[in-house]
């Protein structure tokens, strides 16, 4: 029956995914829609914003096939974060493209604003870095309203994807409060937006959107395929896959292991993000320079997070695989023939790293190269990066228990059992790989059916020492920090 039913949708950086789940969590029916990305300039990384929303009503048009929107339990939505965009409050138009949240091209801000960088850490619980949203806003309003006019008298509108997509489904200008806490314009302890983080990033914050719980009743769609639909539920993605681990409920949380676990979501970047207390009160307490302090979402009272973010793991895979013509799957399957990289080891600072080092200006290096290197030592050391990142920010974390596994390259065994090998703890990969979109729609339908889980997993035990290898690769992200200094 429709009303059993519930539609989860995930907005990613290069698609949207659709599910459509039962009383169960299970997975009666799913589609996708791809989303092109422009690369203009080094550095740059880009999306149509139509293409964006467009890629939600293709997908979401799929899936529904022979349903009403307005019959399902309810709607709820996941999205890449940090990307950002600015448009005519008026027309609905965008007035620029999306900012990736990979984009660079706001590093000129940062640099400009790096003497407020102590302060900026303080009161949002992320170091100053380009990634985020408000350096990005700051970028776009100087290149279309310098004076910043249009946006004192309400004419442009700016926001994260989910604001985006909220504002084409329904018409309302809100952010969710999980995503709003990854703009760096939010005060992590009050959860508002903060004035002086404001004046800094000169935003003035009749451009910004209301803030609002992750969960409620939080619109009706008004045109589309979902026309008649009720949102109830919006989550940035690697909040959403946290919590279909079971983090949101307790007992749930505590049979998957979640309270003490760290959660990593493989995707074309990595998240690894594990809870850290309940109210916005926790958020000061938490201080550590590797990692981030973040909202994971308010139901309505806060859930905060550590997390530490990874620019490049799957896409690591992706870019070896297009630079020999070949597939990431056959990257991973000659990582595994192989072995061992013999002493070749990539840092795939492409973008500069992030979590733990946040460092902008270290650059992608191979090393250990020599005359007998060929295409399966490079894919063996390509995988061995992915897992190497993820133990390198959950060691800047209090100690896991063990690490959840989600997202696409969660898929690899072998990556799995590497990262138990490297990391030293058990690796509890998700049955269900888009945790994103299930995370949405448990939260969406929780007030309708109730809590549903736990999931199931495939586990993946530590079996050997790889303490050298850790030790040779951190040399090497040494010397990309290096580079040009």
């Amino acid at each position: 029956m429709p009303g059993d039913l519930v539609l989860a949708v995930d907005q990613g950086t290069s698609a949207t995914k659709c599910l459509l789940l039962d009383r169960s969590g299970r997975v009666v029916r799913s589609a996708s829609a791809p989303v092109g990305i422009g690369y203009p300039r080094p550095g740059w990384v880009e999306q149509r914003p139509e293409d964006v929303a467009g890629s939600v009503l293709a997908a979401t048009a799929t899936v529904l096939d022979g349903l009403a929107a307005g019959d399902l339990a309810g709607i709820g939505l996941s999205t890449q974060r940090e990307s950002a965009l600015l448009w005519d409050r008026a027309t609905g138009r965008p007035v620029d493209a999306l900012l990736g949240w990979q984009d660079q091209r706001a590093a000129g801000v940062c640099e400009r604003l790096r003497p407020y960088r102590n302060e900026i850490r303080r009161i949002t619980g992320l170091p100053l870095d380009p990634m985020f949203s408000a350096a990005k806003l700051t970028w776009l309003l100087d290149r279309h309203d310098p004076d910043r006019r249009l946006s004192r008298a309400g004419r442009l509108a700016a926001g994260t994807v989910d604001s985006w997509l909220m504002f084409a489904l329904t018409g309302q200008h809100v952010m969710e409060a999980g995503n709003a806490s990854r703009t760096q314009l939010l005060d992590l302890c009050t959860g508002q937006w903060n004035a002086e983080l404001l004046q800094i990033f000169e935003v003035p914050e009749a451009v910004l959107p209301v803030i609002v719980s992750s969960e409620g009743k939080l619109g009706t769609v008004t045109a589309g395929p979902l026309a008649g639909g009720q949102v109830r539920a919006v989550l940035g993605d690697s909040h959403a896959a946290l919590y279909a681990h079971g983090a949101g409920e307790k007992g749930v949380g505590d049979r998957a292991g979640s309270h003490s676990a760290a959660k990593v979501t493989y995707g074309t970047g990595s998240s690894v993000m594990r809870t850290a207390g309940r109210g916005t009160g926790d958020a000061a307490a938490l201080g550590t320079e590797a990692v981030c302090r973040t909202i994971a979402w308010a139901d309505p009272e806060p859930q905060v997070a550590l997390e530490g973010n990874i620019r490049s793991s799957g896409a690591t895979l992706t870019w070896l695989a297009e630079l020999f013509g070949t597939t990431p799957e056959q990257i991973v399957r000659l990582a595994g023939e192989t072995g061992k990289s013999e002493g070749v080891h990539i840092v795939p600072a492409f973008g500069g790293l992030a979590a733990p080092w946040w460092d902008d200006s270290a650059q992608g290096l191979i090393s250990g190269v020599s005359l007998g290197t060929r295409l399966p030592q490079l894919a063996r050391a390509a995988v061995e990066s992915v897992a190497l990142q993820v133990d390198a920010v959950v060691r800047s974390m209090p100690s896991a228990g063990a690490i959840l596994a989600d997202g696409g390259a969660s898929a690899s065994d072998l990556l799995m059992q590497l990262q138990a090998d490297i990391s030293g703890v058990p690796v509890r990969r998700a049955r269900e790989r888009d945790l994103s979109a299930v995370g949405a729609g448990l939260l969406a339908a929780r007030a309708r059916w109730g809590r549903v889980g736990p999931l199931s997993y495939d586990d993946f035990m530590p079996r050997q020492d790889r303490t050298a290898l850790r030790e040779a690769w951190l040399n090497a992200v040494h010397q990309s920090r290096k580079v040009q200094r």
